[in-house]
């Protein structure tokens, strides 16, 4: 498949209020009364699935989910996120070795195919750039992108707000730290994008050296408002924050099992002490998962660890919300 063909830079429909019809590509597509506009179709979708309450908002709609990578969380809160609001999926892992993509078929053929079929398509795939030739490609229906390469994951930056906003009620004036891969992690790429929205908030960002965030980026989150603090070493946390996000070393993106082990060894992870030590006692604790080397199991029962529950059942809620309005139904 050509990568160079991902690079290339289509204009994304702004949301400005109207999911009908939109691709969900980018952080960049929402404003600030987009995210306002969500947060409360997403509480009443919680409302319905914790109330186990029948829905028929998507009967007769057939999703698509295409997984080039390995998924589990948001494959199956997608999936389910579909079928609990009455609707059905196509659901294909792997398409290079179980579809036409393993007898050379271009990654455009194959998102025009499932077009063919779908209302609407949900993407995940490896290299960065591969959501937007995706929408670039599917003329007719939305794209939904569940996290391309190191680029950006939009669903689940818009459940990780509302998990923020549950808890404290707003999405301005919030100091987080975030830590662990902040090179290589979409989702605190995204989450950086969706915090920039929202005034006067500030990140720390505690990482290994070689994992720092990409000076390019990091000059265009100060230019949006962001203010950002890079840290090296727990001690530089601050006893103010609302939030803590603890991502994992991603393997997949580093070129030997060398570097990698390199970097795991200089990692930082989450322990009752930290916890106790830096952590006021109203923070939450996230993780977007897999847990491998972020967060020490014996924090689970604390409280303020949500990513084993509030957090992940949020998935859920705001891919229900998502789904029904981008296909008019919400």
């Amino acid at each position: 498949m050509s990568q160079v063909a991902f690079r290339i830079r289509n204009e994304l429909a702004m949301i400005n209020g109207d999911f009908c019809g939109k691709d969900i590509v980018s952080l960049d597509q929402f404003a600030r009364q987009d995210i306002e506009y969500l947060l409360p179709v997403i509480q009443h979708m919680k409302n319905l699935a914790v109330n186990h309450e029948v829905s028929h908002l998507l009967a007769g709609h057939l999703i698509s989910l295409l997984f080039f990578e390995p998924s589990s969380r948001t494959f199956s809160s997608f999936a389910a996120a579909v079928k609990r609001l009455g609707g059905q999926t196509i659901e294909i892992q792997n398409p290079e070795t179980v579809s036409s993509v393993s007898k050379g078929e271009s990654f455009e053929d194959t998102i025009r195919v499932f077009e063919a079929y779908s209302s609407a398509i949900v993407l995940r795939h490896p290299v960065p750039g591969s959501a937007r030739a995706a929408a670039r490609a599917a003329k007719d229906i939305p794209v939904v992108n569940a996290g391309d390469g190191n680029n950006e994951h939009p669903t689940q930056t818009l459940l990780d707000m509302y998990t923020i906003y549950e808890q404290f009620g707003r999405l301005d004036h919030l100091t987080g730290l975030l830590a662990g891969d902040v090179f290589n992690s979409r989702t605190l790429h995204s989450l950086m994008r969706g915090l920039s929205l929202f005034n006067n908030n500030i990140v720390y960002l505690l990482s290994p050296p070689q994992l720092r965030l990409d000076r390019s980026d990091l000059a265009q989150f100060v230019k949006r408002g962001l203010r950002i603090i890079e840290i090296d070493s727990e001690k530089d946390i601050p006893h103010d924050c609302q939030f803590w996000y603890w991502t994992r070393i991603q393997k997949e993106r580093f070129a030997s099992l060398d570097a990698y082990a390199e970097i795991v060894a200089k990692n930082f992870t989450v322990t009752p002490s930290l916890l106790d030590t830096y952590a006021s006692k109203n923070t939450i604790l996230m993780d977007p998962l897999p847990r491998v080397g972020t967060i020490d199991p014996a924090v689970d029962d604390d409280e303020r660890a949500v990513y084993l529950r509030s957090q992940i059942r949020n998935g859920l809620y705001t891919r229900m919300a998502l789904l029904a309005l981008i296909l008019g139904k919400a």
